[in-house]
């Protein structure tokens, strides 16, 4: 008899189940955050298809277990800084891979949230994505945002995107009540950028190419797909998706540009986006795409702080080298230390 083997075997279970749970990381429970006397008393419900209703906030963020972290210190600072954070509606968009796993960890971590999940089938770019200068942009999920207008109900008619590794240090509603005008897409303009910089040679001594940008309303300008307002009404009537993943496919040919699912919305929109205040959103503080040094802010006030480049403050914070600008970030991290001492 061996009355040990079962035991060994239970063990060897249990540590194999731990590991393959290893890669997300736990996280502390947020606190209940509740409407002020002045928010209106409303609902949204994904089968209103046809009714807008411009009292709810519609926020869409892409999450996979890398930026978990980053996704749930975002959540956290949207609705600890709003005003009426039980109006504000979640879409979250991930792919089936792990998709069971992270739904449980948002509604962990924030039991009050109301949120929808949308999976992501990645089999639409992965034959148009193109190896760019930083391997994290090549990742099918980045290309989810040229999705939304799909993806999303059809109530929804205006959506606010936001990256993974930002935080928002004002009221949401500031920036869900920017004016659109005529525009499909709003977002910060830095016409100072040398716009050339984005597209290589082989773009610029091509005349059709060169020639994409001619008859916008304004001179193209560069701004960063990080944070936009979208009208999704206008995006589906215009064909946006189409649009871009022409530009996709003409990329896979000819090699013109470098950067992941960023040029393709330049090619579609700049010169045609209704400019915001700089304020939301103060990017590169994740330093370039290649070294990740520590950056400065922009001047100028700030309503959201966004970690685009390589670096992102959770990873620099836990090698013990966080860079100044990473302790704005640290007070909405809830992520859970683990202790070598504690079962917890």
């Amino acid at each position: 008899m061996h009355p040990s083997k079962p035991l060994n075997l239970f063990f060897i279970l249990t540590v194999m189940i731990r590991l393959c749970f290893a890669d997300l990381p736990s996280f502390r429970e947020a606190p209940a955050f509740r409407n002020g006397r002045e928010c209106p008393q409303t609902t949204w419900s994904s089968l209103d298809k046809e009714i807008h209703n411009p009292t709810i906030i519609h926020i869409a963020m892409t999450l996979d277990t890398a930026y978990l972290r980053g996704s749930v210190a975002g959540v956290f600072s949207v609705l600890h800084h709003a005003t009426c954070p039980e109006n504000i509606v979640f879409h979250f968009v991930t792919t089936h891979r792990h998709g069971a796993k992270l739904t449980r960890a948002i509604t962990s971590t924030f039991p009050y949230l109301n949120f929808h999940l949308y999976y992501f089938n990645t089999n639409l770019v992965k034959g148009k994505i193109s190896s760019s200068i930083r391997r994290a942009l090549d990742q099918p999920l980045n290309y989810a945002r040229m999705y939304l207008a799909d993806l999303l109900p059809a109530g929804v008619r205006r959506i606010i995107y936001f990256d993974s590794d930002l935080i928002v240090v004002d009221d949401v509603i500031n920036l869900w009540s920017i004016n659109l005008r005529s525009h499909v897409l709003g977002a910060p303009e830095y016409c100072h950028a040398n716009f050339t910089n984005y597209f290589t040679a082989k773009f610029w001594s091509n005349s059709a190419f060169a020639a994409s940008f001619k008859g916008r309303p304004r001179n193209p300008c560069y701004f960063n797909t990080g944070v936009m307002v979208i009208d999704l009404w206008k995006w589906r009537e215009g064909k946006y998706t189409e649009k871009l993943e022409n530009w996709m496919r003409i990329q896979k040919r000819y090699r013109i540009y470098e950067l992941g699912s960023l040029p393709p919305f330049l090619l579609v929109f700049a010169g045609d986006v209704e400019g915001m205040e700089h304020r939301w959103n103060q990017h590169g503080l994740g330093g370039d795409n290649l070294e990740g040094l520590c950056r400065a802010l922009h001047p100028g006030p700030v309503s959201l702080l966004h970690w685009s480049g390589k670096g992102k403050p959770w990873l620099r914070i836990d090698s013990k080298r966080p860079c100044p600008l990473d302790s704005l970030w640290a007070p909405y991290d809830l992520f859970r230390h683990p202790s070598l001492f504690s079962n917890s």
